[in-house]
């Protein structure tokens, strides 16, 4: 059942990707180095004979650095007579390794060098990007006497969407009338208005934007899962629908081993994404191949990303070529999902409602992902759902209340986090009367659900009897114990029912809830998916509006899992393989929200570890 995908090797054609477009970006100072022609020439073959390329971004400016203007032609001749596309780039620092100092866009000398850079720039290409840094991390004296009495959110916001027009795109398109210019977005959108990143208006007026899609290591100062690499996809093109050109990911994570590295390249295209960048070209030159990125689960065998066959040597235009760095990783994973991308259709998932600029829970649905609940992120509120997820970050609409009572009296259903419930509990009494304060709870046991293999820490919901019901609850211990606590609460309005989603202090102990538990709350949210599955937590769902999925794996272990298809169906096929997956037997008794109806159809799956399938629904 797993995916078998990975190409022979001799089979894989230089640069002819069918539903997508790879690329690379050249750092400013590594473009200045490159008028030395052998290591132009040398780092070329390297890369080249690994990794099969469509396009390259040479960037002109990093840390107050500006690339001399005849090695920037001649770089550009020289990738142009190799059959590439050529863009620019930009990165808006002064100093990178100055925690990475930006521009003063209070100061009118630094405000004409990123005028002056953005012009230069527009000169030699016909599109570019700037790279992640085009925001504002500053508080001397003149951002502060600028300031004024707005907060830093507030003054940030207006100072670089105002620069953005102003500073880089009007000044570009005078000197190129043909450029677009592209925004990217780094990973920590959350956090994103903080420092003047504006999405709700650059989106707007720049040509397009792109994704940065490093989730690198888990463990790391951002401490992103691996979820967001296909989620802030689906939440940039829902910003800005069909000008999220492509997603990013460089070689972080790449320590943990080759799986985590290729599984940051195939989510990303799981979005269906036109382009990625291989984040940067100097990686995919230098950044060699070790056993020590070989995993052990490697050596039980039937992964999808498979160590053994990436370095094994390969033919490529007549020649026997040995892999030496990570580039053979990239241009593998790349070829093998595409294979894939062609038979999904549009992503689809459980819509959750993020307002432009807001905070709270941050990150989590990335977390809920994890848990295998397909997330549907939208900056705007969408009527036409059965089901919204609200989290705190919903809080940021003031007129959110209202919004739930119109889900609920059409029939749909609310979701919220306990994040939420905190901070509107006093607005949503009119559609129940529930509490969540400060009061915690230890608790392990979920009762008939199963029970933790640790202990971790929830707010505890008040409710009143026989008003709002458990569906899932949790204690230490329930079964035997003497208090219990509601993991999913819900409560009916009108037509409609309102669940409340307990969320643990610590996010990540979400992965802790047990199988049964978590079985229950994806059931309970699939209405618009149409499907869920049943198993352990990190484990992915990616539903497609082509009656497709792609389940993903990212424990270090095989699991067992079960798709539920909430409908009668013939039979799930492998998108690979062709292989047909029939019906498995089980009982059809349901109460409430436990057990199957008679109007589903299960399904048995193994997944190795660090594995996926593809699969079709079949009537």
């Amino acid at each position: 059942m797993m995916a078998l995908a990975l190409m022979a090797a001799t089979s894989i054609q230089a640069g002819k990707f069918n539903n997508f477009k790879v690329s690379t970006y050249i750092r400013a100072q590594d473009v200045a180095r490159m008028e030395d022609e052998k290591f132009l020439k040398s780092t070329w073959e390297t890369v080249s004979s690994q990794v099969d390329l469509d396009k390259i971004y040479l960037e002109t400016h990093r840390d107050a650095f500006i690339v001399p203007e005849k090695t920037l032609v001649k770089v550009k001749k020289f990738f142009l007579s190799k059959g590439l596309e050529v863009g620019g780039g930009i990165t808006f620092t002064r100093s990178e390794p100055t925690d990475f100092e930006t521009y003063s866009y209070a100061r009118e000398d630094e405000r004409q060098m990123v005028k002056h850079i953005s012009e230069f720039t527009a000169k030699f290409f016909d599109d570019f990007i700037l790279d992640d840094f085009f925001f504002i991390d500053l508080k001397n004296d003149d951002e502060i006497a600028a300031k004024g009495s707005k907060s830093w959110t507030e003054y940030r916001l207006r100072l670089m969407a105002d620069a953005g027009r102003e500073l880089v795109v009007n000044p570009a398109k005078a000197v190129n009338p043909k450029v677009k210019v592209i925004i990217k977005y780094p990973n920590w959108y959350d956090h994103f208005h903080g420092l003047g990143f504006n999405l709700e208006e650059e989106p707007t007026y720049f040509d397009g934007l792109w994704t940065g899609t490093e989730t690198r290591d888990p463990a790391s100062a951002q401490h992103l899962q691996n979820y967001l690499s296909y989620n802030i996809m689906q939440y940039f093109e829902n910003i800005a629908p069909g000008r999220n050109l492509g997603g990013w990911v460089d070689a972080g994570g790449i320590q943990m081993s080759m799986d985590r590295y290729a599984e940051q390249l195939h989510l990303t295209m799981l979005s269906k994404t036109p382009e990625i960048i291989l984040w940067n070209y100097m990686q995919l030159a230098e950044v060699k191949i070790t056993p020590s990125q070989r995993a052990p689960w490697q050596s039980v065998g039937g992964n999808s990303f498979r160590y053994d066959e990436m370095v094994a040597p390969y033919t490529k235009d007549g020649k026997t070529i040995t892999p030496t760095t990570m580039a053979r990783y990239a241009n593998v994973t790349l070829h093998q999902t595409d294979q894939l991308m062609g038979k999904l259709g549009k992503p689809i998932g459980l819509v959750s409602y993020k307002p432009y600029h807001s905070s709270g829970e941050d990150f989590l649905q990335n977390y809920l992902g994890m848990i295998g609940l397909p997330m549907d992120m939208h900056p705007q509120w969408l009527d036409d759902r059965q089901q919204i997820l609200l989290t705190e970050q919903a809080a940021k609409d003031p007129q959110i209340v209202e919004k739930i009572k119109r889900q609920l009296r059409k029939g749909g259903d609310v979701i919220i986090t306990t994040g939420l419930l905190k901070v509107i509990k006093d607005q949503l009494a009119d559609v129940v009367e529930l509490y969540c304060g400060d009061l915690k709870a230890i608790v392990n046991d979920f009762g008939m659900a199963g029970k933790s293999e640790r202990e971790f820490i929830i707010p505890q919901v008040k409710y009143f009897t026989n008003d709002a019901w458990e569906v899932v609850s949790a204690g230490r211990p329930l079964t035997g114990g003497v208090s219990g606590y509601p993991i999913l609460l819900r409560d009916t309005y009108s037509k409609g029912i309102l669940f409340v989603l307990t969320i643990p202090d610590d996010f990540g102990n979400l992965y802790d809830f047990p199988a049964p538990a978590l079985n229950i709350i994806r059931g309970a949210m699939s209405k618009d998916v149409g499907a869920y599955i049943e198993g352990p937590s990190k484990v992915a769902l990616f539903p497609y509006d082509n009656k497709t999925m792609v389940v993903e794996n990212f424990n270090d272990q095989a699991v067992n899992l079960r798709v539920v298809v909430n409908d009668k169906v013939k039979s799930l096929r492998d998108l690979l393989t062709g292989k047909q997956l029939l019906p498995a037997q089980v009982m059809y008794t349901r109460w409430r929200f436990v057990g199957y109806k008679d109007n589903q159809t299960v399904f048995d799956v193994q997944l190795p570890a660090h594995s996926y399938v593809g699969l079709k629904i079949e009537r």
